[in-house]
């Protein structure tokens, strides 16, 4: 099966719902985005997204292949985040979106998953500087831009993260046996 791409605005509980599915046995991928900017962080001139947002997209999308790559020798994986991401981040951000972007957003599963942001757990923090209104704006643009590259985006419903990974099992299930 082609990677599994959680995706969604942030504050939306995408991690804790990898690291519920990674306990069930499932191979799952970080969101790499959030490991780039902790690393460029600690560097003097590092490269950030609100500082310059095409550079950083550049890293984004050398690791999010990387992850592709390694992703597709497992039978299921899922990925917190992937390229379509950088898409839509570089429409938010009014940038360019280069064709190496939009080729590498091929080759994942058709089903995207998405959830959205969440009032009630969102946080800003030095990895997370956008205001909730913004979040949900990012969520809105990431839902688009993954349609736009053909994904069918599955809205997963706010809940207990026992229900939201119930909740993706059953779309994979009832979309495999569609297909199959």
């Amino acid at each position: 099966m082609l990677p599994i791409i959680i995706t969604g605005g942030p504050g939306a509980g995408k991690t804790t719902l990898l690291n519920a599915l990674a306990e069930e046995g499932y191979t799952t991928y970080a969101e790499s985005s959030r490991t780039l900017i902790e690393q460029q962080s600690r560097r003097d001139n590092g490269i950030l997204p609100w500082t310059n947002l095409p550079e950083f997209a550049n890293l984004c999308l050398e690791l999010m292949m990387e992850q592709k790559r390694c992703a597709l020798e497992h039978k299921v994986a899922f990925m917190d985040r992937a390229i379509p991401d950088i898409v839509a981040y570089l429409r938010v951000g009014g940038c360019e979106v280069p064709q190496a972007f939009i080729s590498g957003s091929a080759g994942y599963h058709r089903q995207v998953f998405a959830c959205a942001p969440e009032a009630s757990i969102y946080v800003q923090d030095a990895v997370r500087p956008h205001s909730f209104e913004e979040a949900l704006h990012i969520h809105q643009r990431l839902v688009e831009s993954y349609s736009e590259l053909g994904y069918q985006v599955v809205e997963v419903p706010w809940g207990s993260v026992t229900e939201r990974v119930a909740f993706i099992r059953r779309a994979l299930a009832s979309e495999a046996m569609m297909s199959g």
